[in-house]
């Protein structure tokens, strides 16, 4: 069936549209002139230009800028792109004009339709839905407040979830003692809620530092317009802006104080992104002890059994893989390489704008939703299920030659090295090796080197 197209003009000239299209001729030259990657801007990022709109028009009518009729109609319109119900007509590509007044305006036109036939009023794109407004400071401000509201409805839940899902899992492990490692290699002992207290702090100073960037993005753009100054906005929308917009969503947004800044550049996107990266950089590490832990199960160390969740291999009968743990840390590498994009990005602030803003908005918000996603599943489908393998555990811990650290301050370095390399060579548990070695009793020797009683003592010279 033939595509039925309208023909709209704009200072360009004349231009096909499809005619069920709600956006207009400046949308449609964006998608004949990016046929880039077949990537939308995230739908986080649509809903929150929606929310601009609808709180722009709500502040010029407070403020005498903008008739009742025409605000009523735009703030409805404006309120259903909010919702997602049209997000079939953002179709412009993510690689785009670099302020992204591309999908400023596509925002623009389809609330102008929407209004338009609404309320039967002519209702201008630019001169009553961006009124007072202009995508210098539309985006950056989008970009903030899309991040703001992803993270505090999203991701911060997804890692207090993984958070209080370790700590869970340690408390129920307390008494489960394994062999520690350093470089790999065996060390003293630990217990597994040790190694899991460690996981927990870890993704607990994830959110501290998350925390600390939320003020800076919480200071938004809107209202510098075009460079900065503020030209054809009204003296009091920005402060009415964000009064606005924080009784909505229940953040606490201001006015950027220096409009100059918040234009030129997105240093606060950076932070927030380099605070994404520390987060996949723990999810990696926590990610990959799993791993290890899990390996084998003969050749491994299989201390831990992950849930079986689906065959492993298509040649190999039987075989099971750590999948949650190898999802995760595939995450973490696209969010790595989202924060290398989203660095470059934030260095092309030239003189008076940024001009690499939509890469940063798609970049951010997907990192902020892949580790929300990947924190879940760690959580409920690794952590909260991985089962023990006791007998490997106590088995490696009492060959474990490494156990004579205890010895050396009774008995000397060298001494405890001796037998270390004894048990090594002959495979034999060390009490039985220190036994031979020594004039101390048994009962003291099986004090000092009982594995559990290594997790938080020291040992002293004069211990007897």
């Amino acid at each position: 069936m033939a595509q039925k197209y309208r023909i709209e003009t704009d200072n360009l000239g004349q231009l096909k549209i499809p005619s069920k299209a709600l956006y207009g001729a400046q949308t449609q030259r964006a998608i004949e002139n990016f046929p880039v990657s077949q990537l939308p801007m995230p739908s986080a990022f649509i809903s929150v230009l929606g929310l601009i709109k609808k709180t722009a028009a709500i502040v010029n009518q407070q403020l005498g800028w903008l008739d009742k009729p025409r605000a009523t109609a735009i703030i409805q319109a404006a309120a259903e792109v909010q919702t997602g119900l049209h997000d079939a007509q953002f179709p412009v590509d993510v690689f785009q004009t670099g302020s992204g007044t591309s999908s400023n305006m596509n925002a623009n036109e389809v609330i102008a339709t929407l209004a338009a036939q609404s309320s039967g009023l002519d209702i201008h794109p630019n001169d009553h839905v961006n009124l007072g407004q202009s995508s210098n400071d539309v985006i950056p401000t989008a970009i903030h407040v899309s991040a703001t509201l992803q993270l505090t409805a999203q991701l911060f839940p997804a890692l207090s979830h993984l958070q209080k899902t370790i700590e869970k899992r340690a408390a129920e492990l307390q008494k489960q003692v394994t062999t520690g490692r350093t470089h790999l290699m065996d060390a003293m002992p630990i217990s597994m809620a040790q190694e899991l207290e460690g996981w927990a702090g870890q993704i607990n100073s994830d959110i501290q530092r998350l925390q600390s960037t939320l003020p800076r993005l919480c200071l938004l753009a809107q209202g510098g317009t075009a460079v900065g100054t503020g030209i054809n906005a009204h003296p009091d929308f920005a402060q009415r802006f964000t009064e606005r917009l924080s009784e909505e969503t229940g953040q606490p947004f201001l006015p950027a104080p220096s409009f100059f800044e918040s234009l030129s550049c997105q240093d606060s996107a950076v932070e927030l992104s380099g605070q994404l990266r520390v987060i996949a950089v723990s999810m990696m590490k926590i990610a990959n002890d799993l791993r290890w832990m899990n390996s084998g199960p003969l050749a491994g160390l299989g201390e831990i059994e992950l849930q079986a969740l689906q065959p492993g291999s298509s040649i190999m009968p039987g075989k099971v893989n750590p999948v949650i743990p190898e999802s995760v840390a595939m995450v973490a590498a696209q969010v790595m390489g989202n924060d290398a994009t989203i660095a470059i990005a934030g260095q092309s602030g030239n003189f008076q704008l940024n001009v690499m803003l939509p890469v940063i908005a798609y970049n951010l918000l997907q990192s902020i939703e892949l580790l929300t996603s990947s924190c879940r599943l760690l959580a409920d489908k690794a952590i909260a299920t991985f089962t023990i393998r006791t007998d490997v555990l106590q088995k490696n811990l009492s060959r474990n030659p490494i156990l004579v650290t205890a010895l050396a301050p009774v008995i000397g370095y060298d001494k405890a090295a001796d037998i270390a390399k004894q048990a090594y060579r002959e495979k034999r548990p060390v009490l039985d090796v220190a036994v031979e070695m020594t004039d101390l009793p048994y009962e003291q020797l099986a004090r000092l080197l009982a594995p559990d009683s290594l997790l938080n003592q020291k040992i002293l010279p004069d211990d007897n």
